[in-house]
Parts: structure tokens; sequence; C-alpha cells
């Protein structure tokens, strides 16, 4: 008699399924930090599966990366940008790329006063 292969069975198949048998986003791509904000709000979820719903519910504080709703959601980034190339052609969601600091929505980049403490606190971890 042999063994039955529970390493290989936990997730093969989940990330076919969350996906309906795509393995790439039909149009969009999404970076590991590219950010996600909720798009047209009231739209029907009845066609979204439970993981864009999650994914929609997990936006409702603000705008997340790539990266940070994959680690919510315990889903791999290809998985991922499957789902969000759904959302996104569907309007639930947009992304949003200019960096927004406290000197506005155009700035050209962070305030390096606060990457300077960020990096010093760092240092102050090792």
């Amino acid at each position: 008699m042999t063994r039955p292969r529970r390493d290989r069975s936990a997730g093969l198949v989940r990330p076919y399924v969350v996906t309906g048998g795509r393995f790439a986003p039909s149009r969009n791509h999404f970076d590991h930090i590219t950010l996600v904000v909720r798009g047209v709000r009231g739209l029907s979820r009845a066609e979204l599966g439970s993981e864009q719903c999650r994914v929609l519910d997990l936006l409702e504080s603000g705008a997340l990366s790539v990266a940070e709703i994959g680690h919510h959601l315990g889903l791999p980034i290809s998985v991922l940008r499957v789902l969000l190339s759904e959302l996104m052609e569907h309007g639930h969601i947009t992304t949003r790329s200019t960096i927004l600091t406290p000197s506005g929505p155009h700035a050209d980049g962070p305030d390096r006063e606060l990457l300077e403490a960020v990096l010093a606190g760092l240092r102050a971890q090792l």
C-alpha cells in the first residue's frame, strides 16, 4: 500500500479554482508596489468570487499595495494579478501611481526627512 501524497495536494488546485482557470491577467499589469484603491462604489458584486470580494473589503480602509493585499489574502502574486485585472476591467478598483506626501499629491518624491527617520529607526533595530 502506498502512502497518500499530502505534501503535493494541499496547494495545487486552489489557485486554479480561484482564478477560474486563467493563468495570466488579461491586459492590466500590477507590480508588487502598485497601489490599488476602490473604484466606482455601488457596483454589483454578484459576478465576483469570494477572494475578489475580500479584496474590495480590504480596500475599504484605503489604498494597499499588491504585495500587501496578497499577504492579507494568503494568495500568490500571480493569482492576485489575475483577480485584480478582472476587478479593474469591471470598474471595482483603480490604481494610483503618484506619491502622496505632505507637500501635495504631485510632489517629486517622498520627504527626505521622513526617509532619514525611517532609516535611523531601522538601524536602531539592528
